[in-house]
Protein backbone atom coordinates (compact mmCIF):
# COMPACT_ATOMS: atom_id res chain seq x y z
CA UNK A 1 0.00 0.00 0.00
CA UNK A 2 1.18 3.79 -1.21
CA UNK A 3 1.83 5.98 1.46
CA UNK A 4 -0.37 9.52 0.88
CA UNK A 5 1.51 11.37 -1.13
CA UNK A 6 -0.63 14.84 -1.75
CA UNK A 7 -3.03 16.90 0.06
CA UNK A 8 -6.62 16.18 0.12
CA UNK A 9 -9.21 18.54 0.84
CA UNK A 10 -12.69 18.17 1.21
CA UNK A 11 -16.22 19.36 2.29
CA UNK A 12 -19.53 17.74 3.24
CA UNK A 13 -22.92 19.19 2.61
CA UNK A 14 -25.73 17.62 4.78
CA UNK A 15 -29.57 18.07 6.07
CA UNK A 16 -31.28 17.41 9.24
CA UNK A 17 -35.06 17.05 9.55
CA UNK A 18 -36.33 16.75 12.64
CA UNK A 19 -33.78 15.56 14.35
CA UNK A 20 -31.20 16.16 17.26
CA UNK A 21 -27.84 16.04 15.33
CA UNK A 22 -25.78 16.52 18.39
CA UNK A 23 -26.97 17.39 21.70
CA UNK A 24 -25.51 20.01 24.46
CA UNK A 25 -25.10 18.07 28.01
CA UNK A 26 -24.53 21.39 29.37
CA UNK A 27 -28.13 22.80 28.30
CA UNK A 28 -30.66 20.21 28.29
CA UNK A 29 -29.41 18.45 25.56
CA UNK A 30 -30.57 20.81 23.20
CA UNK A 31 -29.01 20.82 19.48
CA UNK A 32 -26.41 22.72 19.71
CA UNK A 33 -26.18 26.57 18.31
CA UNK A 34 -23.88 29.41 18.22
CA UNK A 35 -24.77 32.68 19.18
CA UNK A 36 -25.66 33.65 16.07
CA UNK A 37 -28.60 30.65 16.07
CA UNK A 38 -26.54 28.72 13.69
CA UNK A 39 -26.49 24.74 14.25
CA UNK A 40 -23.07 23.11 15.14
CA UNK A 41 -22.44 19.35 15.32
CA UNK A 42 -18.83 18.74 17.01
CA UNK A 43 -15.82 17.73 15.15
CA UNK A 44 -15.59 14.98 17.87
CA UNK A 45 -19.54 13.94 16.92
CA UNK A 46 -18.67 13.96 12.86
CA UNK A 47 -15.47 11.77 13.66
CA UNK A 48 -17.66 8.91 15.91
CA UNK A 49 -19.86 8.71 13.02
CA UNK A 50 -17.01 7.94 10.29
CA UNK A 51 -15.34 5.62 13.13
CA UNK A 52 -18.47 3.59 12.98
CA UNK A 53 -18.95 3.64 9.49
CA UNK A 54 -15.39 1.86 8.75
CA UNK A 55 -16.22 0.05 11.64
CA UNK A 56 -19.30 -1.57 9.97
CA UNK A 57 -17.04 -1.98 6.97
CA UNK A 58 -14.89 -4.28 8.92
CA UNK A 59 -12.07 -1.86 9.47
CA UNK A 60 -9.98 -2.14 12.85
CA UNK A 61 -10.94 0.20 15.29
CA UNK A 62 -9.80 1.90 18.95
CA UNK A 63 -11.80 3.98 20.15
CA UNK A 64 -15.53 2.10 20.17
CA UNK A 65 -18.26 3.28 21.51
CA UNK A 66 -20.08 1.66 23.92
CA UNK A 67 -22.45 0.13 21.99
CA UNK A 68 -20.85 -0.91 19.28
CA UNK A 69 -17.79 -2.82 20.36
CA UNK A 70 -16.97 -5.59 18.29
CA UNK A 71 -14.46 -7.20 20.34
CA UNK A 72 -16.12 -7.05 23.91
CA UNK A 73 -13.15 -5.35 25.07
CA UNK A 74 -14.25 -2.18 28.00
CA UNK A 75 -11.69 -0.24 27.51
CA UNK A 76 -9.08 1.48 25.30
CA UNK A 77 -6.13 -0.02 27.83
CA UNK A 78 -7.61 -3.43 27.26
CA UNK A 79 -8.22 -2.83 23.78
CA UNK A 80 -3.88 -1.37 23.79
CA UNK A 81 -3.03 -4.88 26.00
CA UNK A 82 -4.95 -7.27 23.12
CA UNK A 83 -2.14 -6.22 21.15
CA UNK A 84 0.69 -8.92 22.11
CA UNK A 85 3.44 -6.29 21.00
CA UNK A 86 1.90 -2.76 21.80
CA UNK A 87 1.13 -4.48 25.57
CA UNK A 88 5.09 -5.27 26.01
CA UNK A 89 6.11 -1.85 24.66
CA UNK A 90 3.52 -0.10 27.14
CA UNK A 91 4.84 -2.41 30.04
CA UNK A 92 8.83 -2.02 29.30
CA UNK A 93 10.38 1.04 31.42
CA UNK A 94 12.55 2.20 28.13
CA UNK A 95 9.87 1.71 25.47
CA UNK A 96 10.31 4.12 22.61
CA UNK A 97 7.43 6.37 21.79
CA UNK A 98 7.85 5.99 17.82
CA UNK A 99 7.59 2.48 18.34
CA UNK A 100 4.50 2.57 20.12
CA UNK A 101 3.27 5.09 17.93
CA UNK A 102 4.10 2.94 15.06
CA UNK A 103 2.45 -0.47 16.25
CA UNK A 104 -0.48 1.38 17.23
CA UNK A 105 -1.09 3.07 13.95
CA UNK A 106 -0.40 -0.02 11.92
CA UNK A 107 -3.34 -1.92 14.11
CA UNK A 108 -6.11 0.75 14.10
CA UNK A 109 -7.03 3.03 11.01
CA UNK A 110 -9.26 5.64 12.78
CA UNK A 111 -5.30 6.30 15.06
CA UNK A 112 -3.56 6.40 12.06
CA UNK A 113 -6.11 8.98 10.61
CA UNK A 114 -6.89 11.04 13.41
CA UNK A 115 -4.20 10.45 16.03
CA UNK A 116 -4.67 9.45 19.78
CA UNK A 117 -3.48 10.00 22.80
CA UNK A 118 -1.83 6.66 24.68
CA UNK A 119 -1.80 7.90 29.09
CA UNK A 120 -1.56 4.58 30.51
CA UNK A 121 -0.09 3.61 34.00
CA UNK A 122 3.26 1.60 32.49
CA UNK A 123 6.55 -0.03 33.87
CA UNK A 124 7.83 3.17 34.48
CA UNK A 125 6.52 5.51 38.03
CA UNK A 126 5.03 7.84 35.29
CA UNK A 127 3.60 5.85 33.26
CA UNK A 128 2.88 5.99 29.33
CA UNK A 129 2.18 8.84 27.53
CA UNK A 130 2.31 8.61 23.51
CA UNK A 131 0.65 11.30 21.81
CA UNK A 132 -0.04 10.62 17.68
CA UNK A 133 -1.03 13.25 15.90
CA UNK A 134 -3.32 12.09 12.44
CA UNK A 135 -3.59 13.89 8.94
CA UNK A 136 -7.13 13.51 8.85
CA UNK A 137 -8.62 17.39 10.43
CA UNK A 138 -12.24 17.65 10.52
CA UNK A 139 -14.13 21.06 11.36
CA UNK A 140 -16.92 21.99 13.23
CA UNK A 141 -20.28 21.36 11.27
CA UNK A 142 -22.39 24.48 11.12
CA UNK A 143 -25.60 25.07 9.46
CA UNK A 144 -25.90 27.61 6.87
CA UNK A 145 -29.13 29.36 8.04
CA UNK A 146 -29.92 29.75 11.73
CA UNK A 147 -32.17 26.99 13.07
CA UNK A 148 -35.58 26.41 14.37
CA UNK A 149 -35.64 24.09 17.55
CA UNK A 150 -38.55 22.44 18.52
CA UNK A 151 -38.91 21.31 22.11
CA UNK A 152 -41.93 18.61 23.40
CA UNK A 153 -42.39 17.48 27.04
CA UNK A 154 -42.93 13.73 26.48
CA UNK A 155 -44.56 11.69 29.83
CA UNK A 156 -43.66 7.99 30.87
CA UNK A 157 -46.49 6.05 32.04
CA UNK A 158 -45.17 2.48 32.68
CA UNK A 159 -43.87 0.99 36.32
CA UNK A 160 -40.00 1.24 36.73
CA UNK A 161 -40.40 -0.83 40.03
CA UNK A 162 -43.22 -2.86 41.04
CA UNK A 163 -46.18 -2.42 43.43
CA UNK A 164 -46.99 0.43 41.84
CA UNK A 165 -50.50 0.78 40.82
CA UNK A 166 -50.16 3.15 38.16
CA UNK A 167 -47.06 4.72 35.92
CA UNK A 168 -45.34 7.52 37.33
CA UNK A 169 -46.31 9.37 34.17
CA UNK A 170 -42.45 11.43 34.53
CA UNK A 171 -41.65 14.38 32.78
CA UNK A 172 -38.88 14.96 30.47
CA UNK A 173 -37.92 16.75 27.52
CA UNK A 174 -37.13 16.03 23.70
CA UNK A 175 -35.72 18.73 21.60
CA UNK A 176 -35.27 18.30 17.57
CA UNK A 177 -34.13 20.63 14.78
CA UNK A 178 -37.05 21.27 12.57
CA UNK A 179 -34.75 21.41 9.24
CA UNK A 180 -31.10 22.94 8.52
CA UNK A 181 -28.71 22.15 6.05
CA UNK A 182 -24.96 22.26 7.52
CA UNK A 183 -21.56 22.35 6.52
CA UNK A 184 -18.12 20.87 7.52
CA UNK A 185 -14.95 21.09 6.29
CA UNK A 186 -11.60 18.84 6.50
CA UNK A 187 -8.22 18.33 5.01
CA UNK A 188 -5.72 15.31 4.99
CA UNK A 189 -1.83 16.45 5.79
CA UNK A 190 1.02 14.40 3.76
CA UNK A 191 3.54 15.00 6.38
CA UNK A 192 1.63 13.63 8.99
CA UNK A 193 0.58 11.22 6.66
CA UNK A 194 4.09 9.52 6.15
CA UNK A 195 4.70 9.76 10.25
CA UNK A 196 1.36 7.65 10.97
CA UNK A 197 1.19 5.64 7.79
CA UNK A 198 -1.64 6.91 6.28
CA UNK A 199 -2.46 5.48 2.77
CA UNK A 200 -4.23 6.13 -0.26
CA UNK A 201 -6.47 3.13 0.01
CA UNK A 202 -7.26 4.84 4.07
CA UNK A 203 -8.28 8.35 2.40
CA UNK A 204 -10.74 5.99 0.00
CA UNK A 205 -12.14 4.64 2.87
CA UNK A 206 -12.35 8.07 4.57
CA UNK A 207 -14.30 9.20 1.62
CA UNK A 208 -16.47 6.57 1.35
CA UNK A 209 -17.59 6.58 5.11
CA UNK A 210 -18.05 10.54 4.36
CA UNK A 211 -20.60 9.58 1.91
CA UNK A 212 -22.30 7.06 3.67
CA UNK A 213 -22.04 9.11 6.88
CA UNK A 214 -25.54 8.68 9.08
CA UNK A 215 -26.36 4.76 7.51
CA UNK A 216 -26.66 2.88 10.24
CA UNK A 217 -26.76 5.65 12.78
CA UNK A 218 -30.19 6.01 13.32
CA UNK A 219 -31.32 6.34 17.27
CA UNK A 220 -34.58 8.50 19.25
CA UNK A 221 -33.01 11.55 18.61
CA UNK A 222 -31.71 10.94 14.88
CA UNK A 223 -34.75 8.91 13.37
CA UNK A 224 -33.41 6.79 9.74
CA UNK A 225 -33.48 8.92 6.79
CA UNK A 226 -33.80 12.14 9.40
CA UNK A 227 -30.05 13.02 8.46
CA UNK A 228 -28.71 12.65 4.91
CA UNK A 229 -25.79 13.59 3.23
CA UNK A 230 -26.43 15.63 0.31
CA UNK A 231 -22.89 16.08 -1.14
CA UNK A 232 -19.27 15.32 -1.08
CA UNK A 233 -16.73 17.69 -2.60
CA UNK A 234 -12.93 15.89 -2.47
CA UNK A 235 -10.16 18.08 -4.29
CA UNK A 236 -6.62 16.23 -4.47
CA UNK A 237 -3.78 18.36 -4.80
CA UNK A 238 -1.12 17.32 -7.25
CA UNK A 239 1.74 17.54 -4.40
CA UNK A 240 2.25 17.53 -0.74
CA UNK A 241 1.82 21.02 0.48
CA UNK A 242 -0.91 21.37 -2.62
CA UNK A 243 -1.40 23.80 -5.35
CA UNK A 244 -3.98 25.96 -2.67
CA UNK A 245 -4.39 26.44 1.29
CA UNK A 246 -6.98 24.75 2.61
CA UNK A 247 -8.54 28.26 3.57
CA UNK A 248 -8.96 28.53 -0.26
CA UNK A 249 -9.99 25.58 -1.14
CA UNK A 250 -12.59 25.68 1.15
CA UNK A 251 -13.75 28.92 0.26
CA UNK A 252 -14.07 27.71 -3.14
CA UNK A 253 -17.48 26.22 -2.23
CA UNK A 254 -20.41 28.60 -1.02
CA UNK A 255 -24.30 27.40 -0.09
CA UNK A 256 -26.30 30.29 0.26
CA UNK A 257 -30.46 30.45 1.15
CA UNK A 258 -32.59 30.63 -1.09
CA UNK A 259 -35.38 32.32 0.76
CA UNK A 260 -35.94 33.44 4.62
CA UNK A 261 -36.75 30.25 5.72
CA UNK A 262 -35.39 27.56 4.27
CA UNK A 263 -37.30 24.53 4.81
CA UNK A 264 -35.60 21.72 2.09
CA UNK A 265 -32.77 21.01 0.14
CA UNK A 266 -33.98 22.85 -2.79
CA UNK A 267 -34.34 25.92 -1.13
CA UNK A 268 -30.34 26.20 -1.05
CA UNK A 269 -27.68 27.15 -3.83
CA UNK A 270 -24.54 25.70 -3.85
CA UNK A 271 -21.90 27.74 -6.00
CA UNK A 272 -18.18 25.90 -6.64
CA UNK A 273 -15.39 28.59 -8.21
CA UNK A 274 -12.99 26.72 -9.77
CA UNK A 275 -9.60 26.83 -9.04
CA UNK A 276 -7.07 26.34 -11.39
CA UNK A 277 -4.86 23.62 -11.59
CA UNK A 278 -7.14 21.37 -9.19
CA UNK A 279 -9.75 18.83 -9.77
CA UNK A 280 -12.73 18.41 -7.44
CA UNK A 281 -14.46 15.43 -7.39
CA UNK A 282 -18.64 15.85 -6.42
CA UNK A 283 -20.37 12.61 -5.36
CA UNK A 284 -24.14 12.58 -4.49
CA UNK A 285 -24.87 11.52 -0.93
CA UNK A 286 -26.49 7.52 -1.42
Amino acid sequence: MTILNHKIDFAVVFSVTKANPNGDPLNGNRPRQNYDGHGEISDVAIKRKIRNRLQDSGESIFVQSNDKTTDQLKSLRERAEANELLAKLLKAKNSSSDEIARVACEQWIDVRSFGQVFAFKGGSEKGVSVGVRGPVSIHTATSVAPIDITSMQITKSVNSEPGKEKGSDTMGMKHRVDYGLYVFYGSINTQLAEKTGFTNEDAEKIKQSLVTLFENDASSARPDGSMEVHKLYWWEHTSKLGQYSSAKVHRSLKVEANTDEPKKFEDYSITLTELEGLKVEEINGQ
